[in-house]
């Protein structure tokens, strides 16, 4: 069990967390047709926008209550009232996100109450569902902020009652924020691989995987899940929960229908993966496909090639809670030792990350406590670059935002698939940045004969061992002079 350090300083030397706003308004971006509408000033969506389109490469539709300095002051119920209007009447969408931000929560603002005083005076919309949600940014991180969103639209779309397995193909999967858009895209894979049919929520592998549509731009979200389906998996026979992180989510969607539910802290790792898939086999009464029975194969030889160079490696990593806890875990099944871990906001997964101590913090605690302990590696966002070169070291991007590398949103980390190419990506880091060649070895018997300086400076310039080279001239009275060097008169 993992010692969990509370934070130490009263600011963020070098920021690490995303904002709960951020990522409500990433889960509300996994639901087709949807928009979300950060309540605050201006700038809380712009900035939230610049992230966004930076890691995902797309345009994002993003709308904002633009609270201006009167209306935080006085009141801004108003603008929650007309920029809901302004939404429903210029974009018609499927689904409206309200997350709050840290100026609105600072006011006191009372977000369900204005919902449903936007639906008295404007019962023309009363058919499009508005999800508020509590999201300051001065607490929790951007997992906790998409867990809140995902909770709160269960809790608007799925209505009590008991269908369970009507739908007699359909399951549910909860998907977490540390799932990229391939991660989603390949779960969806193993499962259809079963016979299976997929309801992710959300479904950020549908909308933002980097395609090209038809249209040059939308108001609303292209792609994810349907509003409907949304309000169906109550007749799912089952439901998979992928992440720490939804497990509150989760407690509701099965109080609420009664579906069975599986849970998984993380898809990464052999023994992870291999739980995922049995259930899988359980659920569907079919066995293992042979396609990932080879995907399995392949990873195990992964685990021997690798081993030998990820064994006793010392990593450093900075993420929110449950990347933390999977990249741990995967790092430690292959022999190394977690020397940093840091994540920003407390989660109850931290206890079991696979470390001596977890420090509630940022990238400058990490670096301090990986620059202690010798971290080889570091493993964090594209926040980490000049951490990672100041203490010489090599860096896996991974988490949000990743705005100095193409394709990072994209990557597969999960699967057999996915971890295999981690094992291959963390092991040619350490080869490439952690091991050197050795400087060339001079024999005292070589010294000895007053040939020394000239095979070490030979040695240095051919790559060779002087003792090893001139083995073949070694007399009874010690080592004769090099063979290119000896004439004949």
């Amino acid at each position: 069990m993992a010692e969990i350090l509370k934070r130490n300083k009263a600011l963020a030397v070098n920021p690490l967390k995303a904002s709960q706003p951020l990522g409500a308004s990433l889960a509300f971006l996994g639901i087709n047709k949807a928009i979300p509408m950060l309540h605050g000033s201006q700038g809380c969506s712009a900035f939230g926008k610049v992230f966004f389109v930076r890691h995902f490469r797309e345009p994002i539709p993003l709308q904002t209550t633009a609270m201006d300095q009167v209306s935080t002051v006085m009141n801004a119920d108003e603008n929650v009232i007309e920029g809901l209007r302004a939404v429903c009447e210029k974009s018609n969408p499927a689904l409206i996100g309200l997350p709050t931000t840290g100026l609105a929560e600072t006011q006191g603002t009372d977000i369900k109450r204005l919902v449903k005083d936007f639906y008295a005076k404007y019962p023309e919309y009363a058919h499009i569902p508005v999800v508020a949600v509590n999201t300051p940014d001065f607490t929790g991180c951007l997992e906790s902020g998409y867990a809140l969103a995902v909770k709160s639209t269960l809790e608007v779309l799925v209505q009590p009652g008991n269908k369970v397995g009507k739908r007699k193909k359909q399951v549910n999967v909860l998907a977490a924020s540390f799932l990229t858009p391939g991660d989603i895209e390949h779960i969806k894979e193993l499962i259809e691989a079963f016979g299976l049919r997929p309801l992710a929520l959300p479904d950020i592998g549908d909308s933002l995987d980097g395609h090209l549509t038809e249209t040059d731009s939308s108001p609303v979200t292209v792609g994810g899940t349907p509003v409907g389906d949304i309000s169906t998996m109550g007749e799912s026979i089952a439901t998979l929960v992928l992440g720490n992180s939804l497990f509150d989510a989760a407690d509701f969607l099965k109080t609420q229908t009664g579906v069975p539910d599986y849970r998984f802290d993380s898809l990464m790792g052999l023994d992870a993966v291999d739980s995922f898939v049995m259930t899988l086999a359980q659920i569907s009464g079919k066995p293992v496909p042979e396609k990932i029975e080879r995907q399995r194969a392949q990873l195990q030889d992964a685990m021997v090639d690798c081993h030998f160079m990820l064994g006793f490696a010392r990593i450093a990593m900075a993420a929110d809670a449950d990347l933390l806890y999977g990249f741990s875990r995967l790092v430690t099944e292959m022999g190394c030792e977690v020397v940093a871990a840091v994540t920003p906001a407390r989660a109850n997964i931290l206890q079991s990350v696979f470390a001596t101590q977890v420090s509630i913090g940022d990238l400058e605690d990490m670096e301090i406590a990986a620059k202690k302990n010798g971290a080889q590696l570091v493993i964090s966002n594209s926040h980490a670059v000049e951490t990672a070169r100041r203490l010489g070291v090599p860096l896996l991007r991974a988490g949000f935002p990743q705005y100095d590398l193409l394709g990072g949103y994209q990557r597969l980390w999960v699967g057999y698939r996915g971890t295999r190419q981690t094992l291959f990506d963390l092991a040619n880091m350490l080869v490439e940045h952690g091991h050197h060649e050795p400087e060339p070895y001079v024999s005292i018997y070589a010294q000895r004969t007053g040939v020394g300086r000239d095979l070490s400076r030979h040695a240095g310039e051919v790559g060779m061992n002087p003792g090893l080279r001139n083995c073949n001239h070694l007399t009874g009275d010690g080592l004769a002079a090099p063979a290119a060097s000896q004439t004949t008169h």
